[in-house]
């Protein structure tokens, strides 16, 4: 999915806020009548940079703590670095670096992931499977896949303003 070298280690000093892509009830029929639990999948983000995501099950809709899979996504001038796609089960998504004041043009659960991860102008398609819960890992491991113009100088080797002007 991701690199081990985007991962957050620690999340005490962060303020992360949370929304709510999906929730799914479930009924078990038992002998003393219906028994409902609730499957909610939430994005969390710091707006900055840094995005994760949880499954939570319960007898009550409550938000699950998303937490353990944080990690940490390159951001520039307010959209990603270069164009991505990422495949996660059914579900594929194409992410494409946008000018200033295009907005994120994209749907549902891809759209609160890379909100969540403060990207303001972006484009994004998913195609196949609209399944929430593959579309937020796709779009998740499509963000961890992005390499930053420093990361890409430092491993060929040369500076930053060589990488942009060839």
């Amino acid at each position: 999915m991701a690199t081990k070298n985007n991962r957050v280690k620690s999340t005490n000093d962060l303020e992360l806020k949370d929304r709510l892509v999906a929730i799914n009830r479930v009924t078990k029929v038992t002998k003393g009548g219906r028994a409902f639990t609730f499957a909610a999948i939430v994005v969390v983000g710091n707006e900055n940079g840094i995005v994760g995501w949880g499954l939570g099950k319960a007898n009550e809709v409550q938000a699950a703590l998303a937490k353990e899979n944080l990690m940490k996504v390159p951001i520039n001038r307010g959209t990603i670095p270069h164009e991505q796609e990422a495949k996660f089960a059914g579900s594929r998504v194409i992410l494409r670096p946008a000018s200033h004041g295009t907005g994120v043009k994209a749907g549902g659960a891809m759209r609160a992931v890379l909100e969540s991860v403060g990207i303001t102008d972006v484009l994004a398609k998913s195609k196949g499977s609209s399944n929430p819960h593959n579309l937020v890992k796709a779009t998740i491991a499509a963000l961890g896949e992005m390499r930053s113009p420093a990361q890409v100088a430092q491993n060929r080797g040369i500076s930053v303003e060589k990488v942009f002007k060839g």
